[in-house]
């Protein structure tokens, strides 16, 4: 075999390593989780809803990639994103589906016709009414990712405890609720409480990552 063929297949096989580590389900979705924020094999265990011991298998196989690295606080081990081009990877990988896999449009407009509360609301009006403070925003992801970094002037009220905050938000102002992006089903659940507590309330499919895709400023670290 010639030098030159033998260099291609190992820069291939080394290419591969990180498709390889990709092709399953659960390890995009940690991936997509670790966007959000570094968290603990625990926490992570959880919102994918697999048991501890799968989520760490999955996260070796995402580690020996190099796409994620661990650092011990205390007792625990947490995983983060190798970096942001990890984030954008994942990100391309998503938008290549959508832009090639119909399936992806009738899996979402089936699970949203499902969803009898939600109303169809124009992406970049919306986008454009939260930027300039135009209505009450709602991060309805875990504390850490609110922390990790969230829109700017949103509150964070985990969906878990929504109902805490219900005396609290305005009944003459529509809300926003956002969670992960268009996939996310929190800012779905939100709105659906939202609304049958007769609030004016709507779902913005844009999450973080989004948000900062299209130029527009994060804040990190301030919880209200």
């Amino acid at each position: 075999m010639k030098s030159g063929r033998r260099y291609k297949n190992a820069v291939y096989e080394q290419f591969a390593r990180i498709t390889k580590a990709v092709a399953s389900p659960k390890r995009l979705e940690l991936l997509d989780l670790l966007c959000q924020g570094e968290r603990t094999v625990e926490e992570l265990a959880k919102q994918a809803e697999i048991s501890v011991a799968n989520a760490s298998q999955h996260l070796q196989v995402l580690r020996v990639a190099r796409l994620v690295e661990t650092e011990r606080h205390g007792v625990f081990i947490v995983y983060r994103l190798a970096g942001q081009r990890v984030c954008d990877f994942f990100q391309t990988i998503k938008t290549l589906a959508e832009q090639h896999l119909a399936e992806i449009e009738q899996i979402t407009r089936q699970y949203l016709q499902n969803q009898p509360d939600l109303e169809s609301v124009d992406r970049e009006t919306l986008r454009e009414r939260v930027r300039t403070g135009a209505v009450t925003v709602l991060d309805v992801r875990p504390a850490e990712e609110y922390r990790a970094g969230h829109i700017p002037g949103a509150l964070c009220v985990p969906i878990e405890r929504l109902d805490q905050y219900l005396q609290s938000l305005p009944t003459e102002q529509e809300i926003v609720a956002y969670c992960r992006g268009p996939y996310c089903v929190l800012a779905v659940e939100a709105v659906s409480k939202l609304k049958g507590k007769g609030f004016l309330a709507v779902r913005m499919e844009d999450g973080v990552q989004e948000w900062r895709a299209q130029g527009l400023p994060v804040t990190i670290g301030e919880e209200p």
